[in-house]
């Protein structure tokens, strides 16, 4: 199962903690560069998944409206 794949369980909240936990440690510092650039990844990733759930829900109150 890749990254994405377990992406798609997450509800918007989730991801957005843990995203946010990512940019709290990568601003920390404290870890090896190996990590850091992972981390990264993974956080772009949930930065798209955010903003997709974002755009969805608005189409939707769009659509309601």
């Amino acid at each position: 199962m890749s990254k994405t794949d377990t992406m798609t369980n997450l509800s918007f909240e989730a991801a957005l903690a843990e995203l946010e936990g990512i940019v709290k440690n990568l601003e920390a510092g404290k870890t090896n560069l190996d990590d850091m650039v992972a981390a990264y990844e993974r956080g772009t990733m949930l930065k798209n998944y955010c903003e997709t759930k974002l755009r969805d829900a608005q189409m939707k109150i769009e659509q309601i409206s």
